[in-house]
């Protein structure tokens, strides 16, 4: 197959595709439009999420058979439409898991115990123990919206912290410390996300959402931006509903993620100004272990398919 590298993915995936006599292309320059012009001469693509793969791009790729997004996520994808012209459309969520469960952990330790704070003013020449006095994981509720590759990997790595886990999800059936909404709405002292972008799931964390805990909580955003709604998100740090919040994801990222949009609402700079929060640029899944084993995912899952 003739197949072109949209986005930039290891090194790895692209030697391998070829090392089984398929023919890589890059196109990490071009534009949509032009790709647009060029795509039909491929039967398969390789994307992060420069654009979106909508209606318009599939239907000047009629020669199409796959596409593959080198990341968790397919929402840059119309994967619905996609499939209905028989393209197999593949993510590589396996390959991220453990880095974003990993990340998760270390932004609210983090934020349990001022590290980010205490290292600034150190590093400026105050010595303040006090004030940068902790709290402890162990002994906390922790109520996970969704329980699939980064949800459970995150379950793995709260083992020997004796917390109390509480998981709702939507979608499966059976699966380990399975609980209610009501559940967690009563009893989470942290409640983190491990949801897909989607109509339901966007602006999920909203005033509604928020007020329904009986205790004030911390939250934990490693999913998409568009699941928390900044302003009612900063409403709540403010008057104290949300104790802490832990976002490696924000609303108003441009939907590449590789930047943040042109201007900040004053709902942003407020999350930017606060202590009460941990920031990160979407880098949760973004190890160097991760880029090597998203690859691994991806090309498994195009060879099964595609084997010469």
């Amino acid at each position: 197959m003739k197949i072109l590298f949209i986005d930039t993915a290891h090194p790895f995936l692209k030697q391998e595709l070829e090392k089984q006599n398929h023919i890589c292309d890059t196109a990490y320059a071009k534009s949509k439009a032009e790709i647009q012009e060029i795509i039909n001469n491929y039967q398969g693509i390789i994307i992060r999420s420069r654009f979106k793969i909508d209606k318009e791009f599939i239907d000047c790729s009629s020669n199409l058979q796959f596409i593959a997004r080198a990341g968790s996520g397919l929402e840059n994808i119309d994967v619905e439409y996609a499939e209905s012209k028989k393209i197999q459309c593949y993510n590589a969520p396996e390959g991220n898991r453990q880095a974003v469960a990993e990340h998760a952990l270390g932004m609210l330790l983090s934020l349990f115990n001022n590290l980010n704070t205490a290292d600034q003013e150190v590093r400026n020449g105050t010595w303040e123990r006090e004030r940068n006095r902790g709290i402890e994981l162990a002994g906390k509720t922790i109520g996970m919206i969704g329980y699939g590759n980064n949800g459970s990997a995150f379950s793995e790595v709260l083992k020997g912290f004796n917390v109390k886990l509480l998981v709702y999800d939507k979608y499966l059936k059976d699966y380990p410390y399975k609980s209610s909404m009501e559940s967690i709405y009563k009893e989470a002292d942290i409640v983190s996300l491990h949801i897909p972008l989607t109509e339901e799931t966007t602006y999920l964390v909203n005033n509604n959402f928020i007020n329904s805990f009986a205790k004030n909580f911390y939250l934990i955003n490693t999913a998409r931006g568009k699941c928390v709604n900044t302003k009612n998100l900063a409403t709540a740090l403010e008057n104290g509903k949300i104790k802490g919040a832990c976002l490696d994801v924000l609303e108003c990222e441009k939907t590449s993620f590789e930047n943040l949009s042109n201007g900040l609402t004053t709902d942003m700079q407020y999350l930017i100004d606060s202590k009460k929060t941990i920031l990160s640029p979407h880098v949760a899944g973004w190890t160097t272990e991760s880029n090597v084993k998203i690859a691994e995912v991806l090309l498994d899952k195009i060879i099964s398919d595609f084997q010469q």
